[in-house]
């Protein structure tokens, strides 16, 4: 456990609070969302004083681990993963750093889905190594992906091009933005970009009115099918023998899993066509199953199909949606009762409105929150204010009345030195602490 703190000593022209006590403010969870809510909160409250409470010795959550877009289910065969666990596992995260995928038994890997960690894991199986070892990715990582025998990865998703649930941006980075080269072979786009081999399905790309109407209405998924429209068309090119390979797979969907003889081990997916349906909303299609399989072979499957938070105890939730209940941040004690709000209690991130957007969106987050907690505070809370709260000297004591340890932000400096010194030897950025142990060693608590 971390405890992280600021105060703002700069007087500025906030009403009323600047007289009285001064405004402690606990945020809990240091990813994105908490830092932005926390800056916000600082520029916007003189006298404020803000405490982060973080489950790692280390702050800045999705910022340092990964996206973790998926939640875990439970598996039978070995070379089964969720992306969560393979992202947090290249990135030195202390609860995967023993997670150790099988990169050498197979050349084949299958990734369910096409969002933006989908690519992110692609990219890391497929790329060279001598490029990874400048990153900060983790030592053990690097070591696994130098002796990786994966070769192919194919992206699957339930749907089309059109509904590729990832961004421009990352798809760039994957497909190059100028170095594309092109060869058309039965019916098939073939993508040569540098040492990669991209195979797009030419039929795939047909759209419908229904896709159309999709089109017009998001300007990231025009972003997205134009680009994957212009990989398809450029100048043509024989590709090279020997390359890595990455393979879009659309309207399919995931039946069973396919043991190995020994039954211990994935060997293979079966997958199932679709295709659309509009769902009654306009401009929106689902997928539906077709009773058509297809079996494809591989030794490693990461799941990347979408991320749910969990209730928190005492917090109210709501399971349909997966999401606190709220109106602008602000905490409802009961999803059926808009009106009855939580005083004092509020929300933001996915937690607040689900797994949506990118890191920057936690930005508007914040700033709809906070925005929340400053009419509060001019109105019925500010009535509350002349109460004095124990605040971080209160949360200190009962830590310490239980023996719990934990690691203040001098802590994360140390562990940061640290890192960034052996990182300085290997020519990397840092070198990331990926064991609680040493991680609460370096932080010499």
């Amino acid at each position: 456990m971390s405890i992280f703190h600021a105060k703002r000593a700069i007087q500025r022209r906030f009403s009323t609070l600047s007289r009285r006590n001064p405004l402690r403010v606990c945020v809990v969870g240091s990813g994105p969302a908490g830092f932005y809510t926390a800056e916000k909160m600082l520029k916007a409250h003189d006298r404020a004083e803000v405490d982060m409470i973080e489950r790692l010795p280390t702050p800045f959550g999705l910022v340092r681990y990964g996206v973790a877009p998926d939640h875990p289910e439970t598996k039978d065969l070995a070379g089964i993963h969720s992306a969560r666990e393979f992202v947090w596992w290249y990135n030195g995260h202390p609860d995967c750093s023993n997670m150790s995928p099988d990169l050498k038994s197979t050349d084949t890997a299958i990734v369910l889905g096409q969002g933006n960690v989908a690519l992110d894991v692609a990219r890391i199986l497929l790329r060279p190594t001598t490029e990874l070892a400048t990153t900060d990715i983790a030592e053990h990582a690097l070591i696994s992906l130098q002796n990786s025998s994966i070769r192919k990865v194919c992206l699957v998703g339930r749907r089309g091009p059109v509904q590729a649930a990832c961004t421009a941006k990352e798809l760039r980075e994957i497909l190059g933005s100028s170095t594309i080269f092109m060869i058309r072979v039965s019916h098939s786009f073939y993508l040569c970009i540098k040492d990669l081999y991209v195979n797009v399905q030419e039929h795939d790309l047909v759209k419908s009115h229904v896709d159309e109407e999709e089109l017009k209405n998001s300007r990231i998924q025009r972003r997205v099918y134009e680009f994957l429209c212009k990989a398809a068309t450029s100048r043509p090119s024989q590709p090279v023998s020997g390359q890595r390979e990455l393979h879009f797979i659309f309207f399919r969907k995931p039946d069973c899993f396919l043991p190995s003889d020994c039954g211990g081990k994935v060997k293979g997916v079966r997958l199932e066509k679709t295709y659309l349906k509009e769902n009654g909303t306009p401009g929106k299609q689902s997928a539906i199953g077709t009773g058509q399989f297809e079996d494809h072979q591989c030794g490693l499957v990461l799941k990347s199909i979408g991320y749910r938070s969990v209730p928190v105890e005492g917090l109210p939730f709501d399971d349909s949606r997966g999401v606190v209940p709220n109106i602008n941040g602000r905490v409802l004690s009961d999803k059926q009762h808009n009106n009855i709000i939580e005083n004092g209690l509020y929300v933001t991130g996915w937690l607040k409105r689900g797994p949506t957007g990118i890191i920057a969106t936690n930005l508007y987050d914040a700033e709809e929150t906070v925005a929340s907690i400053s009419e509060d505070l001019e109105g019925v809370l500010a009535d509350d204010s002349n109460s004095p709260r124990p605040g971080r000297d209160g949360l200190l004591q009962l830590l310490d009345s239980r023996s719990v340890r934990y690691v203040p932000f001098k802590g994360w400096e140390e562990i940061d030195l640290k890192e960034k010194s052996i990182g300085a030897i290997k020519n990397k950025p840092r070198e990331k602490i990926a064991s609680w142990e040493e991680l609460l060693r370096a932080a010499k608590t």
